[in-house]
């Protein structure tokens, strides 16, 4: 039995188009405190350099700034990484999850890196490891 594919688009151009869906801000998973959570990754080289909070607020504010704004649970204020130590993180995309509850930043790092301890990544330790 022959298979039908003359119509069906090939699983290539599947997965492109569902990369280009675009979502309303709404529509987006914030837990009970109005966050969802942010992974910043280098755009270049794939490195996870940290995680944050976003509300919507900081979420839009990212995606007109181009630079990334988060909420700070601790100090309940916005803050964009860099404001005080010029390590910037410019936007090239973001992405949401396959549960639209958790958000990929992917970023052109700027400065010494992304962590306040000095370090590119906040993820420099590992669980079994003395550092």
């Amino acid at each position: 039995m022959k298979r039908e594919t003359r119509n069906a688009p090939s699983p290539r151009l599947r997965r492109a188009g569902a990369k280009r869906k675009r979502i309303k801000l709404e529509a987006l998973k914030f837990d009970k405190d109005g966050l969802i959570p942010a992974i910043i990754q280098d755009y270049k080289t794939g490195e996870v350099l940290m995680m944050a909070y976003m509300n919507k607020a900081s979420l839009k504010r990212t995606l007109t700034l181009g630079k990334t704004c988060f909420w700070s649970r601790s100090r309940k204020k916005y803050w964009t990484k860099g404001e005080t130590s010029g390590n910037i993180q410019f936007v090239k995309s973001v992405y949401y999850d396959c549960d639209m509850d958790t958000l990929l930043v992917k970023v052109r790092q700027v400065g010494q890196g992304a962590c306040h301890t000095g370090n590119r990544s906040c993820f420099y330790r590992k669980i079994g490891s003395r550092a």
